[in-house]
């Protein structure tokens, strides 16, 4: 059995007499120990939303959040877990670096605090152990002189070091299983480097299990072993990263793979982004979100949401049943008229954009 299994996660917001926003529409992926799974897409195609679900971090009775589906982590239920007994699991077996340190820590209190606090609510350490054991943690993630930066506050700290403290937060209790939501935000090249090198030690040291939010498929060409690619709130492609990146088959994965910049590009050569915007889509119930911005469009593609298929078992025209997803394996996309194998990009665009 996976560590992690989301089936049919769904996220809607809207209070009575207000429209329905579906943010995530059904959303299924599994990690197993020691993987690292990327979730990929544009901003508001779900991501965060998706994680924050897991987390139990979306505000609950009346407040119009409405969260169905099941998230089940180890053999528990997380969506129908009491606050108090999500408490105990956040930070001990499940913990996430937020996007952006600056407003995710506390500025009025030390860094050494926060850090503590965490060691101290979950693994019982408190006085001079704790301390010593959060200025292992600063210096296991590559902070300077530990001892000093425990008594400095997040503003006085860089965006790196700040990001940098967020993760030794996260990794302070070994939990099973680490939600990296956009960790490399804001920061320049060589630091974004430098933090996905420590993600990708941190999993191979101690075996932990990492969910990777990005809108980058450069970020998570040399550090996932699966990606899921979103749009409007639904998995619209999975595979191995290899074979996503040797032989995207959605659209929309082709056109994100199309926007990354190639080394051996001729000067001046201009980028291709996708056209439109995300805002730009048709309800799944209509058709394939994706159409409105889609240059391989075709009437079939307006005939309801499209089935989630692969290769093997080919498109599914919309009267017939659609397979069983969880039945599916491999490579797997919703597209009726999906690009043809190995079209583009080739597989030497992977070993371009892997580090």
């Amino acid at each position: 059995m996976s560590l992690m299994e989301v089936s049919d996660l769904s996220v809607r917001f809207g209070r009575r007499g207000q429209r329905v926003v579906r943010a995530v529409d059904g959303v299924s992926f599994t990690v197993d120990s020691g993987e690292v799974v990327g979730l990929v897409g544009e901003s508001g195609c779900g991501k965060s939303v998706t994680a924050l679900a897991i987390m139990g971090l979306l505000p609950r009775t009346g407040s119009g959040v409405r969260v169905g589906g099941r998230a089940t982590f180890d053999g528990m239920e997380l969506l129908q877990l009491d606050q108090r007994s999500m408490r105990d699991i956040r930070g001990r077996d499940i913990a996430m670096v937020f996007q952006d340190p600056l407003s995710s820590l506390n500025p009025v209190v030390p860094i050494g605090i926060q850090v503590v606090e965490v060691l101290a609510r979950h693994r019982g350490m408190s006085g001079d152990e704790a301390r010593k054991e959060a200025a292992s943690l600063l210096d296991r993630v590559g902070i300077p002189d530990p001892t000093r930066r425990l008594k400095e506050y997040p503003h006085q700290l860089s965006g790196g070091m700040r990001q940098r403290a967020l993760i030794a937060m996260a990794v302070a209790c070994q939990p099973r299983l680490l939600i990296a939501d956009e960790p490399t935000t804001a920061l320049d090249v060589t630091i974004q480097a430098q933090i996905l090198e420590l993600l990708k030690d941190l999993v191979r040291e101690s075996g932990t299990a990492l969910i990777m939010i990005t809108h980058d498929l450069g970020v998570v060409a040399g550090l996932c072993d699966t990606i899921n690619v979103l749009y409007a709130g639904k998995v619209v492609e999975t595979a191995e990263r290899r074979e996503l990146f040797a032989k995207p088959r959605h659209p929309y994965t082709v056109g994100l793979l199309a926007s990354i910049p190639r080394l051996d590009a001729v000067r001046g050569e201009k980028l291709t982004p996708i056209r439109g915007s995300v805002r730009d889509l048709l309800p799944w119930a209509e058709g394939c979100a994706f159409a409105p911005r889609c240059d391989r469009r075709v009437e079939e593609c307006l005939g309801g949401t499209p089935a989630l298929t692969d290769d093997r078992s080919g498109p599914v025209p919309h009267q017939r049943r659609p397979p069983d997803e969880s039945a599916l394996s491999g490579h797997r996309y919703r597209c009726v008229n999906p690009t043809p194998p190995g079209a583009v990009p080739t597989q030497e665009t992977l070993e371009e954009v892997t580090p």
